[in-house]
């Protein structure tokens, strides 16, 4: 008997079979084509650095290929000029070039590709070869900030770009300029200033505020593993455009740093009714300041992590998470001061104070998180600054040496400690002055310094003084060099004038 429910389990059982063999033959096809890559011969599908700007924290590329590649063959026929020396790693058909070094400032770069072999297509068919390629990429350019000293400049910021040989005032005539530092894009500058008519009177009455530079970096991917993720790139404000981030109508603002990420400012602040009331104050993107909880306390320094400071309490370092109750999270009874970190924050360079009253001297120490201490160097002198080279193989640090006789004289030294070796090189002998500052490059390649000419009559008014309060007549500017063997020690050369009159200058990043 004819049965139509029968029939009909029949024929979906038929479909079924029918549909399971082509979702095998499919998914067959779909492996095979993964695999072998279809009929086109390999080729690069993203170069994460493409015509994009990149800075000394960008330290990997990422090239992405449409098939498995010949490992050896991408590797021995990639050209990079100018040359860059690297380290290649692979995770599926991603390649990560990994520089050895920052990429020079200010300069252009080509990637090339071609002779390169897919992994499993033979090497007689036409399709093994990779479809050549090519890619561009530039650093930032090399530039810095200074305070003006002479003319229109006097007590204003000036931004100062040597691979574009420019120069613009970025502040107003009416503030006078006491301290700054750039924000890590390049495009602003943190800095405080009094008004110029107060200050004229002698009234220091600092406010807080930023200014655009006008710089604005194409930046490579914020994550190099994930080459279609871009950095976000805000629209940058005209240059010059000044903004107040902080008044001075209750509270005095004393000194200030700026967090490597750019999003905290801390402030030290003393109350103008109530003197007791001092301490810092934290300033984040759309919020009001807060006050930091903690014990007074002197110098400070923002963490490379953007989440803790280093601040002298008492007899020794205290380390402190940014938040308004700030417990300490450690406390460094042997030092007094700290002047820089490392780029990954897993050391810093601190000064100890030795009080043997017979012989008082400084000493420059290498501080590791995993609790080593080196001493690099002791002096009767100062030690004024210190600043890890990129690859923290080297730090360069600005000391004195105090010379004999009745007269309090200090002589200025520019010099290089081998952190492997502990051999300390005195690039450079100074002369005698007090104030002098020092900043190396991101790239690690120089170092800026000024030279400071005191006024005729130390106790002439002006609006530019040295620290010990001494008029300033002038101020060059000066580029050394941060030259290196093979070994990584550093070498000495010859300081060269630049022509600018100026006086702290700082690197942008």
């Amino acid at each position: 008997m004819f049965n139509p429910i029968a029939r009909l389990k029949q024929s979906l059982q038929s479909i079924d079979r029918v549909a399971i063999l082509l979702m095998l033959a499919l998914t067959v096809a779909i492996g095979l084509v993964v695999l072998v890559g279809g009929q086109a011969a390999a080729r690069v599908r993203d170069f994460s650095w493409q015509n994009r700007q990149v800075g000394a924290e960008d330290n990997a590329f990422i090239l992405t290929f449409s098939r498995p590649m010949d490992h050896a063959s991408v590797e021995q026929n990639l050209k990079l000029e100018p040359p860059l020396p690297g380290k290649i790693s692979w995770a599926g058909r991603r390649m990560a070039y990994t520089l050895e070094t920052p990429a020079p400032y200010g300069k252009t770069f080509q990637i090339a590709l071609d002779g390169a072999r897919d992994r499993f297509t033979k090497a007689n068919d036409p399709r093994a070869q990779i479809q050549p390629f090519s890619g561009t990429f530039s650093t930032r350019d090399r530039a810095f900030v200074y305070l003006g000293v002479e003319g229109d400049e006097e007590g204003r910021l000036v931004l100062q770009n040597l691979t574009r040989q420019e120069k613009r005032i970025l502040t107003p005539a009416n503030l006078v300029v006491m301290e700054f530092k750039p924000y890590p894009e390049g495009d602003r500058v943190l800095f405080s200033a009094t008004d110029r008519t107060t200050q004229a009177q002698g009234v220091l009455d600092q406010q807080i505020y930023t200014v655009s530079t006008g710089i604005q970096v194409k930046a490579p991917a914020s994550d190099p593993n994930d080459p279609q993720q871009k950095k976000s790139n805000p629209q940058s404000s005209p240059i010059g455009t000044v903004t107040q981030i902080l008044d001075s109508k209750d509270y005095q603002n004393l000194k200030f740093d700026l967090s490597p990420d750019g999003q905290t400012i801390i402030v030290q602040r003393a109350n103008k009714q109530q003197p007791t009331d001092f301490g810092l104050w934290m300033l984040q993107a759309g919020a009001s300041p807060q006050q930091i909880k903690t014990d007074p306390g002197g110098d400070f320094l923002i963490a490379p992590d953007s989440r803790s400071l280093a601040m002298s309490q008492g007899q020794g370092m205290a380390i402190l998470p940014l938040a308004t109750n700030a417990e300490k999270l450690d406390f460094l009874p042997k030092f007094g001061m700290i002047l820089s970190f490392s780029k990954d924050g897993s050391s810093a360079a601190m000064v100890k104070f030795n009080t043997d009253p017979n012989n008082p001297t400084r000493s420059l120490f290498y501080v590791t998180n995993q609790g080593a201490e080196k001493e690099l160097l002791k002096t009767n002198g100062s030690v004024l600054n210190a600043q890890f080279d990129p690859n923290k193989q080297n730090l360069y640090c600005l000391y004195t040496k105090l010379l004999p006789g009745d007269l309090y004289l200090e002589e200025p030294y520019l010099a290089a400690i081998n952190l492997k070796t502990g051999k300390l090189i005195d690039l450079l002998r100074l002369p005698i002055q007090r104030d002098i500052q020092m900043s190396l490059a991101p790239d690690g390649l120089g170092i800026l310094f000024d030279q400071i000419v005191a006024a005729n009559d130390p106790s002439k008014p002006g609006l530019i003084r040295t620290q010990s309060g001494t008029s300033i007549a002038s101020s060059q500017l000066w580029l050394l060099p941060a030259l290196q063997d093979q070994d990584g020690m550093p070498l000495q050369a010859q300081p060269q004038a630049l022509g600018v009159t100026g006086l702290r200058p700082r690197w942008l990043p």
